[in-house]
C-alpha cells in the first residue's frame, strides 16, 4: 500500500522516485520502438507523416493544457505562458515536422538535447501523477526528445560544427526576446530573473545575476560535447569508406 501511495498521490515529482523514472522508461522504449518499426515498414512520406503526427501530439498536448488553464485555473500571464523553451519548442514542433528544414534541425538539435535533456534529468512539476501538468511535463519534454532522436537515427539528419554555433546564435535571439517580454511582463520567463524553485543544475552555477553568465558560458562547450557523437560517427563512416 505504501509504495502505491508513492506512486500515484505524491505531489511533488522528485529526482530518482517513481513518477521520475517510469516515463522516462516509457519514451525509451516507445521512441526504439517507433525508429525500428518505421525503418522496417514505412516508406518515406509515411516516415514523414509519423513524426509530422507526433509534432500535433506534442503541441496539441500543450495547447490542451494552456486552455484548460485559461478556463479552469488562475491563469497568470506573467508566469504561465509558453515561453519558456521547452514549452516555446513544443508549441512550434509541427512547423519543423511539416517542412523538415535543415537549419531548423541545426537550431533544435541542441537546443533540445541541450535544454530538454536537463529537464528531464531535474524535473520542475508542480502536481504528480496524475494531474494534466504532469502528464504535458512528461509529453513536452521527452516528445521532443523523441521527435529530435526520430530525425537523427531515422530520417538521418546530422549537424555540422558549424551547427553548433547557428544554435547558439539563436539562442541570444531567444534570449533577447525574452528579457524584453520579462520586463514588460514582470515576468522570469527562462529563468533569467530568478531560478526555478525545484533543484536544477542552475543551482550550482551562483546566485543572480551570475548563474546567467555561468549559463551562456557553459553552453559552447555543452553543445560542443552534444556534436562529438556526430563528428565521431562521421569520422568513422569515412574510414569504413576508404
Amino acid at each position: 500500500m505504501g509504495l502505491l501511495t508513492l506512486f500515484i498521490v505524491l505531489l511533488n515529482v522528485t529526482i530518482g522516485s517513481f513518477q521520475h523514472i517510469i516515463p522516462i522508461l516509457f519514451a525509451t522504449i516507445w521512441t526504439v520502438f517507433l525508429v525500428n518499426y518505421s525503418s522496417k515498414n514505412f516508406n518515406e512520406f509515411q516516415k514523414q507523416k509519423a513524426v509530422h503526427y507526433l509534432g500535433w501530439f506534442v503541441s496539441l498536448t500543450l495547447i490542451g493544457f494552456h486552455v484548460y488553464r485559461m478556463l479552469y485555473d488562475n491563469y497568470n500571464f506573467k508566469t504561465d505562458l509558453p515561453l519558456y523553451l521547452c514549452s516555446l519548442m513544443a508549441l512550434l514542433i509541427p512547423v519543423f515536422t511539416y517542412y523538415r528544414k535543415y537549419w531548423m534541425f541545426e537550431i533544435l538539435v541542441f537546443w533540445i538535447i541541450g535544454g530538454t535533456l536537463q529537464a528531464v534529468i531535474t524535473p520542475d512539476i508542480t502536481q504528480g501523477f496524475p494531474s494534466f501538468d504532469y502528464f504535458r511535463y512528461w509529453v513536452v519534454h521527452l516528445g521532443l526528445l523523441s521527435i529530435i532522436f526520430y530525425f537523427i537515427f531515422e530520417l538521418k539528419m546530422k549537424p555540422t560544427f558549424k551547427s553548433v554555433f547557428k544554435s547558439i546564435l539563436a539562442l541570444q535571439g531567444y534570449v533577447a526576446l525574452m528579457m524584453i517580454l520579462n520586463y514588460l511582463l514582470d515576468a522570469n520567463y527562462f529563468y533569467l530573473n530568478e531560478k526555478p524553485k525545484s533543484a536544477s543544475v542552475l543551482d550550482y552555477f551562483g546566485e543572480w545575476p551570475y548563474y546567467i553568465l555561468v549559463g551562456q558560458l557553459i553552453i559552447i562547450p555543452l553543445f560542443v560535447l552534444i556534436y562529438l557523437p556526430f563528428y565521431f560517427s562521421s569520422q568513422r563512416q569515412k574510414l569504413l569508406s576508404k
